[in-house]
């Protein structure tokens, strides 16, 4: 993308996560990465008249292997921590999420927005006002739930007993203290209780494997007790292919916790697209995360929730065509948003 558009997009973002003059935004990169991305947001911080600065840290050790969360590459600079802690927004271009460091930040009263995916992605997927309020209205229906059961024409049948944890809204910006977003995003998820997930999720092909950034091929049956998955197998008449690389894939992190089950909600943003992975690399995945109608569950930690698990194994799996119900009420149907006020205007 032209440096120019990517100023203009990241200008209209900041503004409305409501950077303005009297504020200071650290921009904060690692190694050789995103420095585009921080001469375009240190541009629209000074056009705003706010101050900014960009610090970056050092690359990674080691390259390559499982996508471990939580390591912000902060836990050895202190000095940076407090640095963070003591900005007003903090755009991150590197991925804290799951780490205590971005609590910390947070709790400290700082926002955060963390900016990694394609500027071409950035921009199709620009955060709107009438977005959030649909995303709100769904966290609204979402805190209220006791229950979550979710069904598919594949054979999944899985209840959440809601209520632990608080419900989380993602829609691409950030104007409030100690708030974490990610743009682009545009769904809302919870967490059951600990001990409260069980049922059957059936994978079916075409639902989304992310850090894999792939699309299941072969249908795959896990089976959930008490929180925790028990059996990971391939469906009936599968070779069993997307069962066993997701099983490899959670038994390299030698951890017990990497079978716990995590977050869980459905997307909202009518824009996203489903066959998103073919462009761009696919990214980071948000764009499938966000997909309009997907119901999507995930495997591991549970922190950013305030849960205790911190596992670094981490997987979200949004899925299409399957249905969700909160206290026996229909919010998903095999795709579609039941509720008017979460639906875009074209669709009600």
């Amino acid at each position: 993308m032209d440096q120019n558009l990517f100023n203009d997009i990241c200008l209209q973002q900041l503004t409305l996560s409501g950077v303005h003059e009297g504020e200071t935004v650290v921009v904060l990169t690692r190694g050789a990465e995103r420095t585009e991305y921080a001469d375009a947001f240190l541009w629209a911080i000074q056009k705003l008249g706010a101050t900014g600065y960009h610090m970056r840290l050092p690359s990674p050790a080691s390259a390559g292997g499982a996508w471990a969360v939580g390591d912000s590459g902060l836990g050895n600079i202190p000095l940076a921590v407090d640095a963070l802690k003591a900005a007003d927004m903090v755009v991150d271009c590197t991925f804290l999420l799951f780490s205590k460091e971005q609590f910390a930040i947070q709790d400290a009263g700082t926002r955060i927005l963390t900016a990694v995916e394609p500027p071409e992605l950035l921009a199709r997927l620009m955060p709107t006002t009438e977005l959030r309020e649909r995303v709100e209205t769904g966290a609204e229906l979402l805190a209220k739930a006791s229950t979550m059961r979710i069904t598919s024409p594949h054979g999944t049948d899985v209840t959440y007993q809601l209520g632990m944890y608080p419900t989380l809204s993602e829609y691409g910006y950030t104007d409030t203290p100690g708030r974490w977003d990610h743009w682009p995003a545009a769904f809302v998820f919870t967490g059951g209780s600990d001990d409260g997930v069980d049922g059957k999720i059936v994978l079916a092909p075409g639902d989304v494997l992310l850090p894999f950034n792939t699309y299941v091929q072969t249908p795959v049956e896990i089976t959930i007790e008490q929180g925790f998955i028990r059996d990971i197998r391939g469906g009936a008449g599968s070779s069993g292919l997307d069962a066993d690389l997701l099983r490899s894939y959670i038994e390299s992190f030698d951890d017990p916790r990497g079978y716990g089950m995590s977050h869980v909600g459905w997307g909202l943003d009518e824009r996203a697209h489903w066959h998103g992975l073919t462009q761009f690399g696919g990214g980071m995945g948000m764009e499938l995360r966000s997909f309009y109608g997907n119901v999507m569950f995930s495997i591991g930690p549970n922190n950013e929730l305030g849960g205790p698990n911190d596992t670094a194994c981490h997987f979200d799996i949004p899925m299409r065509g399957n249905s969700l119900f909160l206290d026996d009420e229909l919010i998903v149907d095999a795709g579609e948003l039941t509720v008017p006020e979460m639906k875009p205007v074209a669709r009600r």
